[in-house]
């Protein structure tokens, strides 16, 4: 019998206050937690601080106590003889917890001896978050105690109740340590139920004080701003909720790099955005302004290069740093020359476009690349323009369009390489082939884009104003759109002139293939449904 979902507490980010606690305890025979040897159940549970109910209830658990057991909670056989049976009392059990947070003492025993019992009747296991009040203490307390035993912390605490074993008692008591626990975490900016839930895995190292830039954050999309004590940016990144985002830092993150980035840390700023697309092209227009340290990703490209088909009697693909006249074409923009030269190894492989940069009827012999038949050249002459043009046609199609022109013949080379057991050369045309893939892809999109013009689109959290790629304007769902420049002329780009653009570009065009997004106008045509490129279907090489 499956369990109803928790609720979402809206998505963990509720304030303390108004989040149910049930506070659990059982007592066991001391066994394993698949005996399910339960001899007692006790729960408290609170909302606000303020008791809402008690559960108490002694469990047949149709196995003998042992005497050591008996000794240490004082509960008999002949005492739970006529008690109900656990399976009995599930049901009014769960009744109790409802969608509370469950608290306990070293809860996963508890819960591993509930959990057994549920699946055991046909249950699944409970979906409730869970907070331990021995873990909670480690992290806020240590050294102030010799130890973190249920009675030792309720002794520092001054619990009114004090533990004995027994199953209300140890509830009662564990929620005056929980309390008291509470109290000490909102000094450290801890006040809605994720930062209590993240608290006990934050590094006991020394930037975890830092912490407290943390609390003016609001739980809203946007982008946060990492500064230094020169008041440089150190870092740019965007969330969906700022402050979980920004305190999942000292939640345990182990990365060097963040253990130097939160060294450096000495202020932290914000901008809160209307949508998830515009935190994400936020943090790329940052990033591409401030050259952030310590952002790896996004950074201005140092050294921007596109694929060239060069405009000449036999034209041949170049690698360039600008897009310049006259050429047939260009692909890119790409961040270095690596990948713009694994877009021109995928053409040679897929076409026979020369490849050698001889003059035609230059040289007294064919160059090597002609002899073995991997391409047409006409460096000795023998080539005419006519029977050359198939080759430069098939790219322009490939670019234009139809992208199988290109992508198929790798397909197959690759294919081949790995049926004849040829698994690092078939590892190499695989790579070619998703690089040229996304490069077709992203060349095809940015075109879309431009012709569309500018489009109007409504996603799940709000919506967007574009500007042939580029975001201009975005509000939140259930707002009117602000006032808004008025439309461009669509455009005719053959391809972005700078990688932040191209980028840009990209992320809306995912955006608006997203599930939920609705087209609501455009000033050219866009048609989403078409498939710009076919995926690589994958070959074990």
């Amino acid at each position: 019998m499956p369990l109803p979902l928790q609720r979402s507490f809206d998505q963990m980010g509720a304030h303390l206050s108004e989040v149910p606690f049930c506070v659990l305890d059982i007592e066991t025979t001391g066994g394993r937690a698949s005996d399910m040897g339960i001899t007692e159940i006790g729960a408290v549970r609170y909302v606000g601080g303020e008791l809402q109910g008690s559960f108490q209830t002694l469990v047949d658990p149709g196995l003998p106590i042992p005497p050591s057991i008996t000794i240490l909670t004082g509960i008999t056989h002949a005492m739970v003889i006529d008690a109900p049976p656990v399976a009995e009392m599930l049901p009014a059990l769960l009744e109790f917890i409802g969608d509370a947070v469950v608290v306990g003492h070293n809860v996963r025993y508890d819960l591993s001896f509930i959990n057994a019992s549920l699946e055991h009747h046909g249950y699944s296991k409970l979906p409730n978050r869970s907070v331990d009040t021995a873990a909670l203490a480690r992290r806020l307390i240590s050294g102030e105690i010799r130890n973190f035993k249920l009675v030792t912390l309720a002794a520092h605490f001054r619990s009114p109740v004090t533990p004995n074993h027994r199953a209300l008692a140890d509830a009662e008591a564990t929620a005056h340590v929980l309390w008291c626990l509470l109290e000490r975490a909102g000094t450290l900016g801890v006040t809605h139920l994720d930062d209590l839930l993240a608290l006990p895995r934050a590094r006991g190292a020394a930037t975890y004080g830092k912490i407290r830039l943390t609390e003016s954050l609001p739980r809203r999309p946007g982008v946060y701003l990492f500064i230094d004590r020169r008041d440089a940016i150190i870092y740019v990144g965007k969330a969906k909720n700022l402050r979980s985002r920004v305190r999942s830092y000292f939640y345990g993150d182990t990365r060097k790099s963040v253990g130097h980035m939160l060294r450096e840390l000495v202020r932290i700023e914000h901008r809160v955005c209307a949508t998830e697309l515009e935190a994400e092209i936020t943090e790329l227009r940052l990033i591409r302004a401030h050259s952030p340290r310590h952002n790896r990703r996004s950074k201005p490209s140092r050294s921007t290069h596109w694929v060239r088909l060069t405009d000449e009697a036999f034209p041949r693909l170049s690698l360039a740093r600008t897009v310049q006249e006259p050429a047939l074409a260009h692909i890119g923009p790409f961040r270095g020359r690596k990948p713009a030269k694994a877009v021109i190894e995928a053409l040679w492989d897929a076409t026979r476009i020369r490849r050698c940069t001889h003059p035609a009827g230059s040289r007294p012999g064919p160059c090597s690349f002609a002899q073995i038949g991997a391409a047409l050249c006409p460096c000795d002459g023998s080539l005419g323009e006519d029977r050359y043009r198939p080759v430069v046609d098939e790219i322009l199609s490939g670019l234009d369009g139809r992208p199988e022109v290109l992508l198929d013949p790798l397909v197959a080379r690759m294919t081949n390489m790995a049926s004849s057991e040829r698994f690092e050369e078939a590892g190499w045309v695989r790579d070619r082939h998703r690089a040229l893939s996304r490069a077709l892809e992203r060349r095809t999109t940015w075109q879309m884009l431009q012709q569309a013009g500018s489009i109007r689109a409504v996603g799940t959290d709000g919506g967007a104003a574009i500007d042939r790629g580029r975001l201009v304007a975005a509000w939140p769902d259930g707002l009117a759109p602000p006032l808004l420049p008025p439309p461009t002329v669509p455009g005719s780009e053959e391809v972005a002139r700078d990688v932040g653009d191209a980028e840009e570009a990209w992320l809306v065009w995912k955006w608006l293939n997203l599930p939920g997004t609705q087209i609501v106008s455009t000033e050219g045509p866009l048609d989403l449904a078409s498939m710009v490129v076919r995926r690589l279907v994958r070959i074990a090489v």
